[in-house]
Parts: C-alpha cells; sequence; structure tokens
C-alpha cells in the first residue's frame, strides 16, 4: 500500500500551530492525504511554500503548500534557472568585451549572465571585496574613521549587503526565481525558495556574495576592485572607451557595451553623466529618519497574547498614512531584531540605514520612517537638484549632532510634546527625563559610532517634521506602541532611492548608445530582487544587441 500511495504526488494545504516541528507536519500531511502517519517521512514532503497566518490574534498559525511524494529529481538540490535560459554569446572575436559597473544586486547578476553566455565580462567596483569591506565598515562603527571607498553604501554587494536582506518584490518576473536560485546555490538557505516573505540577513548575504564571485570567475569573468569610473570617450555619439581611476593610476580600456549599475550613492557618476550631456531627470525619494522600538513591543502588538512563542518569528509591520495635505508617511525596510547603522559615504555626512542577521536576535526593531518628496519640493529645477538636497541635509545633520559621525537622537515623546527651549537646554548625553517615564517600554538607541541627544527640527526640513508629527498618532492607532514616548528617533534617512533617473530606452539603452543604465542608482528597481532581475533583463538586452 505504501509503495502504491508514494505513486500518487499531490499538493496539499496544511496549517500548523507556531511551535510546530518537522515531524508534526508530516504527520499532519499524512492525515490530510488519508494515510498511516508511518507513510510519510520527512524525505516524503517538499515545501513549496510557507507563510504565517496572524491576521486574528487569537488563531495565529502557519500555512504550507506541500508536495507529497515528490519525484526523485526534485530532492536532489537546486538546479538555476539560467542555464535554461541564456543563449550561448555569438560576437565577433574582435569586439570589447562588455564592462559592467557596480557590484551590488543589478551589476553582480549582470555579470553572472554574461559570464554564464561567454562574453567574459569585465566588472568593476570602486570598493573592497566583501572581507576587506566589513573590516572597513566595522572601523567606521567603531571609530567614526570613514573610507569614502569602502562604506555600507560602496564595496562588493552593494548597499544591500548590510540591510534586512530581504527579498521580496512586487515585480512579476521570471527572473525573480532564478535569483532565488542562485543565491541558494551560493551558499544563501534553501527556506528561499519558499518562505512567502524570504529574508537572508546581512551576515548570510555576505558569504552569499563570495560565492556569486566564485561563479563570475569561473565562466570567465574578470573582477577589478578599488576601481572606479572616471570618464568615458565618444565617437559618433557611441561608446569608444571608458577611464578608470585604478589603484591610484588611470587607465583607459576600449568598450562598447557598458551597464552602468553603481547604485543610488554614486554621486561623481550622477556628476559625470550631466557634464556628458546623458539625458537625466530628477525623481522621487523620501527622506525621514529610523524609528526603534523594543522588539518586545512590537511582538506584543502583533501577536497579542502568543507573544514570546518560540515558534513564532520577530513581528514585522508595515504602516503608512495619508496627511490631509496630500502627503503619504511611511515606514521602509524594516529590521526585526536588527539596529540602525551608519550609512554614510562622503566626508561630513550622517546617513542611517537599518540592518539584522539572518537570526533576527537582537532585542530592538528599527523602520526607516520616511516623507515622500517630490521634484517640486526641491531646492532647484535641474536634474541634480534632489542629489544636492540630500547631501545638504546630511550635512547639517553631521552638524547638528557634533561633526564627529554621532547621529541625531530624539525621543518620539521630545519630538511631539514639550517646549523647544527645554530641548535645547537639555544636555546632549540625555533625553527627556518625560518620556521615558511615559513610555511603555523605552529603546535604547543601537546606532554607532555614537549619538547626540538633538531636536530633530535643526536638520531636517520644515514639512518634513511636520508630516512626522501628524502621521505619528495616526500610526499609533494602527499598531499599538508605535508612537510610544520612548520610541526613538534617529536621523537622518535620505538614501531610501535614487533622486535621479538616467533614462533609456525600451531597449534599456541610454541615449549615448552602448550604455545600459540598470538597477536602483539608475532609477529603475527598489530593492535587493527587483535590482537583480533589472541587472539580468539588461545583460539579456546587452547580449541580444551583440549577436
Amino acid at each position: 500500500m505504501k509503495a502504491q500511495h508514494r505513486r500518487e504526488n499531490r499538493i496539499l494545504q496544511v496549517e500548523m500551530r507556531p511551535e510546530h516541528d518537522r515531524a508534526a507536519l508530516c504527520a499532519s500531511a499524512a492525515r490530510q492525504a488519508g494515510l498511516a502517519v508511518r507513510d510519510v517521512g520527512e524525505q516524503d514532503i517538499r515545501i513549496l511554500r510557507k507563510s504565517l497566518d496572524a491576521r486574528n490574534k487569537k488563531r495565529i498559525h502557519w500555512l504550507y503548500t506541500l508536495e507529497l511524494f515528490p519525484a526523485p529529481a526534485d530532492l536532489s538540490g537546486v538546479a538555476s534557472l539560467l542555464p535554461q535560459i541564456i543563449m550561448p554569446a555569438l560576437h565577433p572575436a574582435d569586439r570589447p568585451r562588455p564592462m559592467v559597473v557596480g557590484t551590488g544586486p543589478a551589476g553582480l547578476f549582470a555579470a553572472l549572465y554574461l559570464a554564464m553566455a561567454g562574453r567574459q565580462p569585465l566588472l568593476i567596483e570602486r570598493g573592497q571585496p566583501i572581507e576587506q569591506r566589513q573590516l572597513d565598515v566595522a572601523r567606521f562603527w567603531h571609530s567614526g574613521q570613514l573610507d569614502p571607498e569602502s562604506n555600507i553604501q560602496f564595496g562588493e554587494g552593494g548597499a544591500g549587503t548590510f540591510s534586512d536582506g530581504k527579498l521580496t518584490t512586487g515585480i512579476k518576473d521570471p527572473f525573480c526565481r532564478a535569483v532565488l536560485e542562485e543565491l541558494v546555490l551560493a551558499g544563501a538557505p534553501d527556506d528561499l525558495l519558499y518562505a512567502a516573505k524570504p529574508h537572508v540577513g546581512t551576515d548570510v548575504l555576505r558569504s552569499a556574495m563570495v560565492g556569486l564571485r566564485r561563479k563570475i570567475l569561473a565562466h570567465g569573468g574578470e573582477i577589478r576592485y578599488r576601481c572606479r569610473l572616471t570618464g568615458i570617450d565618444l565617437a559618433s555619439g557611441r561608446l569608444r572607451a571608458a577611464h578608470l581611476d585604478e589603484q591610484d593610476h588611470t587607465v583607459e580600456v576600449a568598450v562598447d557595451q557598458l551597464i552602468l549599475a553603481t547604485g543610488h550613492s554614486a554621486r561623481d557618476v550622477f556628476t559625470l553623466l550631466n557634464e556628458l550631456k546623458v539625458p537625466l531627470a530628477a525623481k522621487p525619494f523620501s527622506l525621514g529618519v529610523r524609528i526603534e522600538h523594543p522588539q518586545a513591543l512590537i511582538d506584543k502588538s502583533q501577536y497579542d497574547l502568543l507573544a514570546g512563542n518560540p515558534g513564532l518569528p520577530p513581528a514585522e509591520y508595515k504602516l503608512v498614512c495619508h496627511l490631509a495635505d496630500g502627503r503619504s508617511v511611511y515606514t521602509f525596510c524594516m529590521c526585526p531584531g536588527g539596529q540602525v547603522v551608519a550609512a554614510s559615504s562622503e566626508p561630513g555626512g550622517v546617513v542611517t540605514n537599518g540592518m539584522s542577521h539572518r537570526a533576527r536576535n537582537l532585542a530592538q526593531a528599527n523602520s526607516a520612517l520616511l516623507v515622500g518628496v517630490t521634484p517640486a519640493d526641491f531646492p532647484g529645477t535641474d536634474a541634480l537638484a534632489g542629489m544636492r538636497w540630500q547631501r545638504a541635509i546630511e550635512q547639517s545633520a553631521f552638524q547638528t549632532a557634533g561633526s564627529t559621525y554621532d547621529a541625531p537622537v530624539q525621543t518620539v515623546g521630545d519630538f511631539l510634546g514639550g517646549s523647544r527651549e527645554v530641548r535645547h537646554d537639555r544636555p546632549k548625553s540625555q533625553p527627556g527625563a518625560d518620556s521615558r517615564l511615559n513610555s511603555q517600554q523605552a529603546a535604547e538607541p543601537s546606532y554607532r559610532p555614537g549619538i547626540s541627544w538633538c531636536d530633530l527640527d535643526a536638520c531636517l526640513p520644515p514639512f518634513v517634521c511636520r508630516s512626522l508629527r501628524d502621521a505619528l498618532p495616526q500610526l499609533e492607532r494602527k499598531l499599538a506602541g508605535f508612537a510610544d514616548p520612548g520610541a526613538v528617533l534617529t536621523g537622518v534617512e535620505t538614501r531610501s532611492s535614487s533622486p535621479v533617473r538616467i533614462l533609456r530606452a525600451d531597449n534599456r539603452q541610454s541615449a549615448l548608445c552602448g550604455l545600459y543604465p540598470a538597477g536602483e542608482g539608475a532609477g529603475y528597481a527598489g530593492g535587493i530582487m527587483s535590482a537583480a532581475v533589472d541587472g539580468l533583463r539588461s545583460a539579456e538586452t546587452v547580449l541580444l544587441a551583440a549577436r
């Protein structure tokens, strides 16, 4: 009878209590299939999807989609979709190899595609490989010594490497699956392939970057670190060569196809393109702060009596409110069990971001709390006006907090109430006593190298502060404790997306023939997954154009 059932491959929907284990999952699958529990072992099920249903706080449960008795091939391991999609390159032997600028998700996956197609791409990165980059970032957080070329924004893996590592996206593209598969093959856990909200964590993502690097090299690609794009030569309006600043000397490399995936913080590249009169446009982005709470407070709000259940992950949230004046305030890049991190890339500016490890096991949760801004808000009308505004706000935050890369910090209680004079007179080392006394559970700022208790009005535009003040009580009604007086606001968050779009046509090519802007920095993606897919699609276009 067991053999007969094994031939009957079936798809099942199974609900499980939070604290279940694999054996209990197998037993539930057996019962739902009308089989004896002993007839279904752990090797007899394959998880296709796993999600947490917390809509009813009295009945929180995991929901699985399972394949019962999957074919043996399905149990043999992950096989990437990419080799099935990529067509072998056909190009004249004397044609220059394509160049990819930037090793963030868009650049890495573009280079991987081209390498697997046999194009032997040259991948350049202004920052350091991940091993050295981690040391540079740690030194900055410990001592305030910033390396402008190796930091959270610049270096192998891009800005997303020091984040929560969320792999969710709203785009529908077959390459999304390919990205997840390649990350698993590079060392990430295989639950990325079935989790409803896949999350890899900064620690695991860093090691996966090494796996992707090795695969690019194994397929004939070349990677140069500490190598920065400084100029472009044209011939009859077409890309002819790139000038690179490599290890303190300049080299010229012939290239007629260049995928530009430099990320949202490569302001020198935006300036270079503007000087070359490559069509650019100012685009909307967001400004605000990081808001930080104890993770236990978020768990209580989301799970109620089940908060603390070991079968439940640290709780998340995603909030938005639309104000009467037409502006929107929303949370972004929420990091359960994470920390607020220093993300500066230019001397004399403070930038914050959030980061979680795979385990999400730190005591606090944080999220960006942002106000949407448009080119109409920028103090200028040219394509780079938003970029310059970003920089000015970051420099103001640096000065407000004492010009040491400490971050300006304020409790929600102080931000929402109390006299401005009291806040200015208060010692920088202490928050308002009133905000802590009225707090359900006060948060402790996690930002390093240090903090300065300040008035955030001193470094954020007035309309941004006004919008945040209007939004916090509304968001409190959506998530109890969100506007707790002891919650901490850390400024400033300015790099949620690029303030510039590098215009491209339907063939993904700029008006400068041979230049292919890609990813988040070019204004065509919004996270790790969408940037990686945009890189793959750009590489596909380059490959087809060379045939």
